[in-house]
């Protein structure tokens, strides 16, 4: 998949000294004559012959973009086991193993643990993997950008190939509507126009010419195609000479690639988290077993008490929760068309802090849509958007030989609805708006079409910035329908219709119309003139058709913006989210878009264009996004997003990213969140995104942001959840060693049952809790903000000690109600087996109060409704069953060394859970009160 011309970057074009030669370079191609073109490519106007063709394709590979970064399934499932609680333990299963193996006599409850500890490390891979893969499946599904198939002359004949069998030098059919398959030099052109949106990032439907054009920067060169854009206009016929990733899109692909993908929030949390929780259960366990070791007990047993502690400390149902949480927050953002490939990516939606968003499709409608008209010296708006000819014209009849002949000088066909897709415009959009307003006022294209044949047409040329039709009127005569740019069209005017009757254009009438022009731009539309007068003959010279004419009126149109895009805007202002828009489309364009959505509200937004931003070194630029407020950068490169997106990146910005184009895909690949467009964006785009919205609507960003902060409100609640009966399993243990008790008071297996049997589904409630009303009202956290911040780890720490203090009397009270010395008590005691009973049961207990009191930060669980999650409920329901099992059944209590509870032990246990419910809301109580004097202070 290579160029044979040129290196993959933006070459500048250039003449070629001497004679043309085979194999000239690309860089010279534009600037070459149409029978160069064929020689420098090795060409030929009949197209490569088939063994030719065939011999290229060994030469130069297929016409395919490779898929960048996307690992295979077996690296992407062992990276799963590459996350740090997943080596910690890895290891205490590999270590548990070889003390079995060293014991005498062998224990099976070490077999036993080192099984389970396994079995721990399994399912959490599998669970992260399974939800990665789904959504990643569900991603590449989408429809691909690229075309599948093309029309090619071989051996002279016409015929349809799949597009990755192109190679350099074949000669390529192109057709209004089609996509472009390769990078491409045109040597026929028949009114044809290109939209260069996926590469530049310009929706405007841009002229090519067949002719040689000068020097200049390939992207430019009129004479050329390339791959990822569509032919909207017209008919072609061009020789490729570049393919794959040799071409300008497989340039943008190759500077996507490069680009670093970064690392999440949450991942950098998460895993500053598994340091630090890793580093304390090491040296925990150390310690222990170096306080127990001079006491005389076996060495294996005091080994795996301290491994025991080190997996008391290790939230083995972490992981799990935190994927099956994050796959929630993806399901509930898929229902609201937003499609998260990643899962950490939800999380970091939350934080997101800026928005740098595209324009078109996104913001708008990408729907051109005529909405006022300027005719019979008065204004006249139409109703209704976008393609469907749904809506009508205030006073139809003045501006019906208006749009009727804006019909008329048009190359662009409205198609209507078939199947799944809506009415659609194949050709230039700007086209397409002229023929549905002319649909609304009552013309029918089509006879009128029948009723005046056209028989001579002046494409449009970026120069004259006009466009005309010759056609045979019913009464044999001819008529020329201009269409343009107001100026140079009313230059060519000297007259004006007025009712029907053609008056004469004076100085007074020619101001009237430019006022009227201006006021349709000042309005952010864009503004046609039309014209027409009647012609001698069918083939008139180009002055005779565009001169002597009379102005019929003026219309003005624009892409509606999506009607659900303010009220997005407005959220995303309320939650303290900067929204800067970066387009490659003209600065005019871009602000009037901007005011109408609500981004721009300023009289004198900060609009910069990619020129200005190129020659501002890094300190300036890093002024101008500190200084601006409301911000717009224009005509911007693929290069110009990825420098800004980095330059908000340093100053601690979570930056989001959407695009739809190969030009915007380095920096969805860069940014912390890439957001690609589903229904109309490419694949390089789709690629580089984590995040793929399937309505293309700006809104749904703003949904997905409100559910990422819920995710993150919600990770929180379940770790001070899992975290806070950490502490309740270590303290006890804790307590056993120093006062010298030789048996541990829970044992290993016991803690891994609570982790994976009782808390896990609770954790998952609470990670399923609904996003809270007011989640849009408060300013994004902090990038730095910590995971564990102090007010979590205060509450994880008063949580979890009114926990091991309960757990703690329970046991040795168990102990020492049993009369038996402590050097007494085996594994087998059956005042033991009821005190580690008491202890699993004390927790999972306390757990089920502890799983309601943390739902609310301040708020009483009481006023926020005991009942509001019955998910939470459920969960807490199976827990405790679970343990009643572990309890009563006796292959259960065989495999945890339990024992049977009475009536009043699990009343004394919710005795306790519930002393835990009414001091959390007291403290609750007293952080409202605060906050009430506070209140009051201030006033």
């Amino acid at each position: 998949m290579t160029s044979v011309l040129h290196g993959g970057g933006p070459a500048p074009c250039g003449a070629v000294p001497g004679p043309v030669e085979p194999g000239a370079p690309a860089s010279a191609v534009p600037s070459l004559p149409v029978s160069g073109v064929f020689v420098a490519l090795e060409g030929s106007p009949r197209g490569l012959g088939a063994a030719e063709a065939a011999g290229r394709r060994i030469s130069h590979g297929t016409n395919d973009l490779p898929a960048f970064g996307r690992r295979r399934i077996w690296p992407r499932l062992a990276a799963q086991f590459a996350d740090l609680f997943a080596v910690m333990l890895l290891a205490a299963s590999a270590i548990t193993f070889l003390s079995y193996g060293l014991e005498q006599p062998r224990d099976p409850a070490t077999l036993q643990l080192a099984f389970a500890i396994l079995a721990v490390v399994l399912l959490n891979a599998g669970i992260g993997f399974a939800q990665e893969y789904s959504a990643e499946r569900t991603a590449q599904s989408l429809q691909a950008m690229v075309p599948r198939t093309c029309r090619v002359l071989r051996d002279g004949e016409r015929q349809e190939l799949p597009a990755r069998d192109l190679v350099p030098g074949d000669l390529v059919v192109l057709e209004a509507g089609d996509a472009v398959p390769a990078d491409c030099r045109l040597v026929e052109a028949q009114e044809a126009a290109v939209n260069n949106a996926a590469l530049t990032g310009e929706s405007d439907a841009v002229a090519r010419v067949a002719d040689a054009v000068p020097p200049g920067p390939l992207l430019e060169a009129r004479n050329c195609v390339f791959m990822g854009t569509d032919l909207v206009a017209g008919t072609a016929k061009a020789v490729v000479f570049a393919t794959g990733a040799g071409t300008e899109f497989g340039r943008l692909f190759r500077l996507t690639a490069a680009a670093p993908r970064q690392q999440t929030p949450l991942q950098r949390q998460v895993a500053a988290m598994a340091r630090r929780v890793a580093g304390v259960a090491l040296a925990t366990g150390a310690v222990l077993f170096a306080v127990r070791v001079p006491s005389g007990q076996p060495f294996v047993d005091t080994f795996v008490f301290a491994l025991g502690v080190m997996v008391a400390l290790v939230p083995e149902g972490l992981p799990a929760t935190l994927s099956v949480s994050l796959a929630i927050g993806v399901r509930r953002m898929a229902r609201r068309h937003a499609l998260v490939k990643q899962l950490l990516a939800v999380e970091a939606l939350g934080s997101t802090s800026v928005v740098c968003t595209d324009k078109t499709g996104t913001l708008t409608q990408a729907e051109m849509t005529v909405v006022r008209l300027w005719a019979d010296g008065a204004y006249h708006p139409l109703t209704g958007v976008g393609y469907a000819p749904v809506g009508e014209v205030a006073d139809a009849g003045p501006v019906r030989e208006l749009l009727r002949a804006a019909a008329l000088c048009c190359d662009a066909r409205l198609v209507p609805p078939s199947g799944p897709l809506g009415w659609r415009v194949l050709g230039d959009t700007t086209e397409g708006a002229l023929l549905v307003a002319a649909a609304k006022a009552g013309v029918d294209t089509a006879v009128e079409e029948a009723r005046s044949p056209r028989v001579a047409e002046h494409p449009f040329d970026s120069v004259r910035k006009l466009m005309s039709t010759v056609r045979r009127e019913p009464d044999d005569t001819y008529a020329a329908y201009v269409k343009g740019a107001p100026l140079e069209l009313l230059a060519r005017c000297v007259a004006v219709d007025r009712n029907g009757t053609r008056t004469p254009l004076t100085d007074a009438s020619r101001a009237e119309v430019v006022a009227a022009a201006d006021e349709l731009a000042g309005q952010g539309l864009r503004v046609l003139a039309v014209a027409t007068r009647r012609v001698s003959g069918p083939r008139p010279a180009l002055d005779d058709a565009e001169s002597e004419l009379t102005l019929l009126g003026l219309t003005g149109m624009y892409d509606p913006p999506r009607p659900e895009v303010r009220d997005a805007v407005d959220a995303c202002r309320r939650a303290g989210i900067r929204i800067v828009m970066v387009t490659g489309d003209h600065p005019l364009t871009a602000e009037a878009v901007a005011r109408r959505v609500g981004i721009v509200r300023a009289p004198d937004p900060t609009v910069v264009t990619g020129a200005a931003l190129d020659a501002l070194d890094d300190a300036g630029l890093d002024a101008l996004l500190d200084g601006a407020g409301e911000l717009l950068l224009c005509r911007a490169s693929p290069e110009h997003k990825m420098r800004v997106v980095t330059a908000f990146q340093q100053r601690g910005e979570v930056v989001a990213v959407t695009g739809d184009g190969a030009n915007d895909a380095p920096a969805l690949k860069h940014a912390d969140i890439g957001v690609a467009m589903g229904a109309s964006g490419t694949d390089v785009a789709r690629e580089a995104a984590v995040m793929v919205l399937l309505d293309d609507s700006f809104a749904s960003i703003t949904t997905a942001v409100g559910l990422g902060r819920s995710v993150y409100r919600n990770i929180r609640k379940f770790l001070i959840y899992l975290f806070s009966h950490n502490i309740a399993e270590l303290v006890p243990i804790l307590a056993a060693t120093f006062t010298g008790f030789p048996l541990v008071p829970i044992t290993a297996v016991q803690i891994l049952a609570i982790d994976l049997g009782s808390d896990v589904l609770p954790a998952l409630a609470l990670g399923a809790e609904p996003m809270e009303k007011d989640v849009m009202d408060r300013p994004p956290r902090p990038r730095h903000e910590r995971l564990f911040s102090a007010g979590v780890m205060g509450r994880i720490c008063f949580l979890g000690g009114i926990q091991a203090l309960g757990v703690c009397a329970v046991f040795f009270w168990h102990i020492h109600a049993s009369g038996i010395p402590a050097a007494d008590f085996t594994k087998d005691t059956p005042a033991y087996r009821e005190a580690i009973t008491m202890v699993q049961a004390g927790i999972v207990v306390s757990q089920f109060f502890n799983a309601l009191a943390v739902r609310t930060d301040r708020q009483s669980v009481f006023r926020a409704g005991l009942l509001s999650n019955p998910w939470l409920i459920g969960a807490g329901c199976v827990g405790i069953g679970l343990m009643a099992a572990i309890s009563y059944a006796p292959p259960l209590q065989a495999v945890f060394d339990t024992a049977p509870l009475n009536a009043t032990d699990w009343a004394v246990l919710a005795g306790f859970g519930a002393l835990l419910l009414a001091a959390e809301e007291v403290r609750k109580w007293m952080v409202r009160l605060r906050r009430t004097s506070s209140k009051g202070e201030g006033r």
